[in-house]
């Protein structure tokens, strides 16, 4: 092995020099290289050596060989390629419109783990939480199949997650669909982007939750949506304050648990919304990004449940129940769009990861992932529970806290600060070593009459231990102190 690795050494030294001497005119074009033969006496090296480097050069059009004749330097030579300009001199690169929406998108910034901080994090759930012994067992069953060759699968899915999904979803979410209506997608993001390709072109108006999830505008805003902001309550989206004409291509909701007021929209909004899409042929597209988690009573049935006229995209993930890191997602789409998203997730990515999703679809066909969920169900309302406490305990009394009934976060209002001071105000707990999150970036126009405006927190809880809640909420109460009004 040493041997096979100083050969190579010594062939690529041969290479460097050859190559060198074409390049600097030393061996000029048409002239004879020295034989193989000659060169290897030379340099002390076996003439295999020298020959692989020859035959190198020869490939790459360097050199030009024959049988029974000396190698030639090939005429033209190939002269190497100018530096490279340096970069305060290279001019902008051309992007499409596309391309230049995403650039000058505002992304917040992806936040990290630090090790001793408090993160009220929300979109994020504890490692300790993952089933990864149910899922290790599932994995390794699914790889010792010996399937009959390795292919590419449907772009809408594996079929086994697919008939898998209909059976849940029916039972967990209400939702009546077929299995040919289901897209597995790679979370979230990826159906979100889905809608904005194949729903919007260049200045079609959106209707969005304000506030609401920032990374789904942004998405939308990319492909060259305008939102058309609807206030939210208490109760979710104020479906009187819809666009009352054609302009909005579809309205962007999360019915079953705001994000992130956590208002859970009522059976007679819910109604007012479908019969809006119907009257102005637009889509709804449902996030039920953490319906699920529902405490005290079961999840509300999915948006889509009573959407008879087939105007509801439903998108779902697992992200919450399991974990971000596995990236699955699914969207449950009216008859007449599945064979466009189809193709569009074909030319996107073929499919999500297959290994993944059969070991998911044993899971669901198994009933250990309802179990699981029945489990983190009963964990995330201890950390809920003891997030309320300490905000009820250590807070001034005028703190307000809403979407306590779903979900995992909530939002917490504080009248006697303005929300002009959240960004200090998030700044300084993180400076205690607390992570704590503002509401007034989640507005469609945050600066527009942000004064006067209580400051908002979005809490997260899934993801910190019940024994730390409590530590994290003091901290933020004596950040809170120097800040009231």
């Amino acid at each position: 092995m040493v041997q096979s690795n100083n050969t190579n050494g010594t062939g690529r030294r041969i290479y460097d020099l050859l190559r060198a001497q074409i390049a600097d005119g030393t061996l000029p074009a048409g002239a004879s290289a020295p034989s193989t033969r000659a060169l290897a006496a030379d340099l002390g090296v076996s003439r295999t050596t020298v020959t692989a480097a020859y035959e190198q050069l020869a490939a790459e059009g360097f050199l030009v060989t024959s049988a029974g004749r000396s190698a030639r330097v090939a005429t033209p030579s190939i002269p190497l390629a100018p530096p490279l300009p340096a970069v305060a001199q290279r001019g902008t690169p051309a992007l499409s419109a596309y391309g230049r929406h995403v650039a000058a998108l505002p992304l917040p910034a992806i936040a990290g783990r630090q090790e001793g901080f408090i993160d009220f994090l929300y979109g994020a759930v504890s490692a300790r939480d993952f089933p990864s012994l149910i899922w290790k067992r599932a994995y390794q069953a699914e790889l010792l199949r010996q399937p009959a060759h390795l292919y590419y699968i449907a772009p809408e899915g594996d079929a086994s997650l697919r008939r898998a999904l209909q059976a849940y979803l029916g039972r967990a979410r209400g939702l009546v669909c077929e299995s040919a209506q289901i897209v597995v997608v790679n979370g979230t993001q990826q159906a979100l982007d889905l809608c904005a390709r194949m729903l919007l072109d260049p200045g079609d108006a959106f209707a969005f939750e304000d506030p609401g999830y920032l990374i789904a505008r942004h998405c939308f805003e990319a492909s060259g949506g305008v939102p058309l902001p609807v206030p939210v309550d208490e109760h979710g989206i104020d479906t009187r304050r819809l666009p009352a004409d054609e302009r909005a291509r579809f309205a962007y909701v999360t019915p079953s648990h705001q994000f992130p007021r956590g208002g859970v929209l009522p059976i007679g909004r819910r109604l007012e919304l479908l019969e809006w899409a119907q009257r102005h042929d637009a889509w709804i597209i449902e996030d039920d990004y953490d319906g699920e988690f529902r405490y005290g009573q079961r999840p509300i049935d999915a948006l889509q449940s009573i959407d008879s006229n087939g105007r509801v995209i439903y998108i779902g993930t697992f992200s919450k129940a399991l974990s971000p890191h596995l990236r699955l997602g699914y969207v449950i789409l009216p008859h007449d769009l599945v064979p466009a998203f189809r193709q569009a997730k074909r030319l996107a990515d073929r499919h999500s990861a297959v290994i993944e999703q059969r070991v998911l679809a044993s899971l669901i066909e198994s009933g250990a992932y309802e179990r699981h969920v029945r489990r983190v169900r009963r964990e995330y309302e201890r950390r809920r529970a003891a997030l309320l406490d300490a905000i009820d305990e250590l807070l001034p009394k005028r703190a307000q806290v809403m979407g306590t009934a779903a979900g995992l976060h909530v939002t917490l209002w504080l009248p006697f600060i303005d929300s002009t001071d959240e960004a200090a105000l998030v700044a300084a707990a993180r400076a205690k070593g607390v992570g704590v999150y503002p509401v007034s970036p989640l507005h469609v126009a945050p600066q527009r009459g942000t004064r006067g405006r209580s400051a908002g927190l979005i809490l997260g809880y899934a993801s910190v231990p019940v024994d730390v809640i409590r530590e994290g909420v003091r901290i933020l109460a004596d950040v809170i102190g120097p800040f009231r009004r």
